[in-house]
Order: C-alpha cells, then sequence, then structure tokens
C-alpha cells in the first residue's frame, strides 16, 4: 500500500535539527534516563543528566565519538540519529538489524524495483 503524499510529509522533519528527536526517541524506546545513558557512555554522574538534556534540547551537539558512542549504547546506527525523515531512520533502524546477505538482497530488489516510483 503506497503513503498518500501528504502522510509522507507529516514524516519529514523540515528545518529542524533531527539530533534531539531521534535521540530522545531511541532512549525512551530503550527505557532509560538521561542520567542512565550519560553514565552508561562514561560521563560523569554528577553532571550526565544535564548534558545529555542539553544533547535533546538541541543546545549542544556531540562530537562523532560521543554520538558514536550514544548510538551504540542505544542501539541504533548512528545515521539514524541524524536522518531528518522519520520514515527514512525507521528504515534504517529496520535495515541495521539485518544481515550483509540481507542487505543485499533487499538493496538489489530496491535497484530492481525503483522505476515503481
Amino acid at each position: 500500500m503506497r503513503r498518500s503524499d501528504s502522510e509522507i510529509r507529516r514524516h519529514k522533519l523540515h528545518n529542524v535539527n533531527p539530533l534531539p528527536i531521534q535521540l530522545k526517541k531511541a532512549r525512551k524506546a530503550l527505557g532509560i534516563t538521561q542520567l542512565e545513558l550519560g553514565v552508561r557512555i562514561g560521563l560523569d554522574p554528577g553532571n550526565a543528566s544535564a548534558r545529555m538534556n542539553q544533547y535533546e534540547a538541541g543546545k549542544h551537539a556531540p562530537d562523532y565519538a560521543m554520538l558514536k558512542k550514544m548510538a551504540d549504547e542505544l542501539g541504533v546506527p548512528v545515521p539514524y540519529l541524524l536522518c531528518e525523515d522519520e520514515l527514512l531512520g525507521d528504515l534504517i533502524l529496520e535495515l541495521s538489524k539485518l544481515t550483509d546477505e540481507e542487505k543485499v538482497i533487499i538493496l538489489k530488489g530496491i535497484k530492481t524495483n525503483s522505476h515503481l516510483g
């Protein structure tokens, strides 16, 4: 079933930094607090919650090393955290769970059917 254009557009995060939204979404899906995530990635317990809050509020952006630690702890790929399209983000998340062989099969299928758009 194809999605309508308006339904697809609803999933775009227009002119918004996707990191705070995706980070919070992934953290909540794991069922942990900002403090727990911060401590798990090696932040000092005294400021872990505040620092994670700044990332989720978009006040500060982590460098790549910190972003990778957060993604690994949350069980998501880094591109998921940076994806400005929720639908594409969900695809990235699901694809990351597959084996390389499964990914190759899906990629071949997409390339074969790309003319269907």
